[in-house]
């Protein structure tokens, strides 16, 4: 029998691999030792090929090089398992490992999607004080934060938006092959939630919405009844979070039609399945309700040029005709609304920010947490002193109590007063490691945030951009040392962190805010299809 053993254990378990195609037999090798290049190479020698013109396929699957070396054991391969070895040309051997590339980039990138996401919600969601230059938030459309009732709740969904912000990039830049993987994810972070609150939000039906979307800008056909699957989840979704015939959405949003551009996805994308599901009478009728709507999104020209004329921007003028059913004045009222509340949260992002680079300032609690500004006001309103005060909550993890027992208490108001002048003058006289990389760092410059509207949407965002050069005035107690803040920052993608915190745009109609161009399109071409197998059905038979 000829086989080839890889270097390994003697007591390695040996494995029988049954090949055929480019060469025929059984090679004996150990599963956890050889790899898919040593196979590859391996059947290259026994059929006398080159390792780059041989293509292994096993259960149906094509066998290829990742970024990381895998033993063939976590590749699927088992003992007596059938290996198909083909030999193809250089240049498609070639253009097979660049694809196998390319494929390991994708994954590798969506790793380090996922990894970002999860570490900016660990932080952020848990009251801890940011390392970045901003501060991640749960709001409402008014501007309220979301109250959840654990911790685990709210980390799964400013997960979930996360990355379903990023995932909407995606879509934006037409690489929906990308955005389906994130859109993945950031379903299974949705799914971590309390069934109870996903059910008063429309995240996760708009997400099942753009989950199919990509589905049908990829043609994959083979999804289809997934697809019917989805969107009925979405169609239910939405009648729990709008309600009936949008009634709670239209009451919420002021009796605008801000949702429209949604349900024409969603009955268009009704219809596509539908059709193709062989039920052409169910089809017509959703797409005739898409269509519908879809007319009642165009923007006419007059009413474009007379806000373009009062000052306004075309995408902003079209979004506000859109939203109000085309109505001038309505438009108007909208636009000052928008612009009233863009100019509210910019105040509220430099007081964030101030708030921010203070919390920095009194350094972390032993838990990792920030000062409790609201806690530390109330302590000076009675009269101590803000930095004895910080420092007071800071040590007992910002417990009011424990807080005031140590300010009152004499002795040890003395000893605390002590240490924080001893560590002042320390920090003045010997700027540390830790000073001078955040002092290195560049202000993110995002000071956006994203709103969300329980029981209807919500999304998350970063705000309070902190300038850098006010951080090496962090010189009182309670500051990580400079091990560990380098550690702590050592530690982070913050690339990739840096990219998803900018897709949080802070606006919070942008899931509604879709320009329906690609659906008009695509009704266009659904309605001629039924027409076409309508004519088929009704011609006459030659006899």
């Amino acid at each position: 029998m000829d086989a080839k053993k890889s270097p390994g254990s003697p007591s390695a378990a040996v494995a029988r691999l049954r090949i055929a195609g480019a060469w025929s037999g059984v090679l004996e090798v150990e599963l956890e030792a050889w790899t898919l290049p040593m196979l590859r190479a391996e059947v290259a020698r026994r059929s006398g090929g080159s390792p780059d013109c041989i293509n292994l396929i096993c259960g149906g699957k094509v066998l290829k090089d990742g970024e990381e070396v895998r033993p063939l054991s976590q590749l699927g391969l088992k003992n007596n398992s059938k290996v198909l070895a083909s030999v193809v040309s250089r240049d498609r051997g070639k253009a097979l490992n660049e694809e196998a590339a390319a494929e390991a980039e994708r994954s590798k990138k969506l790793a380090r999607i996922r990894d970002a996401a999860k570490a900016l919600a660990e932080r952020h969601a848990d009251g801890s004080l940011p390392v970045e230059d901003y501060n991640i938030e749960l709001e409402d459309q008014n501007g309220q934060k979301v109250v959840f009732n654990s911790e685990s709740d709210r980390r799964a969904i400013m997960m979930g938006l996360m990355l379903h912000a990023n995932a909407k990039s995606l879509i934006k830049k037409q690489i929906f092959k990308d955005a389906l993987d994130v859109l993945y994810i950031a379903e299974e972070a949705f799914s971590l939630c309390d069934p109870k609150f996903v059910e008063m939000i429309d995240n996760v039906p708009i997400l099942q919405l753009d989950i199919v979307w990509c589905y049908f800008m990829l043609q994959d056909i083979s999804c289809l009844s997934m697809a019917g699957i989805r969107l009925e989840k979405a169609r239910k979704g939405f009648e729990h979070s709008h309600g009936k015939d949008s009634t709670r959405f239209r009451l919420l949003q002021a009796g605008r039609y801000a949702e429209l551009a949604i349900y024409v996805r969603l009955e268009l994308l009704e219809g596509v399945v539908a059709y193709h599901s062989g039920h052409f009478e169910k089809a017509r009728k959703a797409l005739s309700s898409a269509q519908a709507k879809y007319v009642q999104l165009q923007v006419s020209d007059e009413a474009l040029s007379l806000l373009m004329g009062m000052g306004y921007k075309e995408r902003e003028a079209k979004r506000a005709l859109r939203m109000t059913g085309q109505d001038i004045q309505a438009a108007v009222d909208f636009l000052v609304e928008e612009r009233a509340r863009v100019a509210r949260r910019r105040e509220d992002d430099i007081q964030r920010q101030q708030q921010i680079m203070e919390q920095k300032r009194y350094g972390r609690t032993p838990q990792n947490k920030a000062v409790n500004l609201n806690k530390l006001n109330e302590l000076v309103s009675i009269g101590f002193e803000r930095y004895l005060s910080a420092e007071a909550l800071r040590l007992n993890e910002n417990n009011m109590e424990k807080a005031l027992d140590l300010l009152t208490d004499p002795e040890r108001n003395c000893v605390l007063q002590s240490q924080l002048e001893s560590r002042k003058k320390s920090k003045v006289s010997r700027p540390t490691a830790a000073n001078m990389l955040l002092r290195s760092r560049q202000s993110a410059g995002n000071n956006q945030q994203v709103d969300s509207n329980p029981p209807t949407h919500d999304q998350v965002g970063p705000s309070g951009a902190a300038a850098d050069n006010h951080m090496d005035e962090r010189d009182e107690v309670g500051q990580l040392d400079a091990g560990e803040e380098e550690k702590y920052e050592i530690e982070r993608d913050e690339a990739m962190e840096g990219e998803i915190a900018k897709e949080l745009t802070g606006d919070p109609l942008a899931d509604y805010d879709i320009e329906v161009a690609k659906e008009g399109e695509a009704l266009e071409e659904y309605f001629a299809l039924l027409d076409s197998n309508a004519n088929a059905s009704s011609a006459p038979i030659d006899h």
